[in-house]
């Protein structure tokens, strides 16, 4: 995995976009710290769907906390 500054990725976001095309991820940095992550969208997708799945997994085994007093159909009042 490559990593990048915001700057530079600003300067060369093509060629940035033509790596990732070939399948690499970039880390974009912003003063040294990771703000983003730029993947391929056909490999970022099977992870996705593994991340929602295990997610999903999780919290139908969780408990509800907290106090419910409102409805659904309240929540979605305008």
């Amino acid at each position: 995995m490559d990593t990048i500054t915001a700057a530079d990725a600003n300067r060369q976001f093509s060629s940035l976009l033509r790596k990732v095309a070939q399948g690499e991820t970039v880390t974009v940095t912003s003063r040294g710290k990771p703000v983003a992550t730029i993947s391929p969208a056909q490999a970022n997708n099977a992870q996705r769907t593994a991340a929602k799945k295990t997610l999903l997994a999780r919290l139908k085994k969780q408990t509800a906390t907290g106090a419910r007093n409102w409805t659904r159909d309240e929540l979605y009042e305008g």
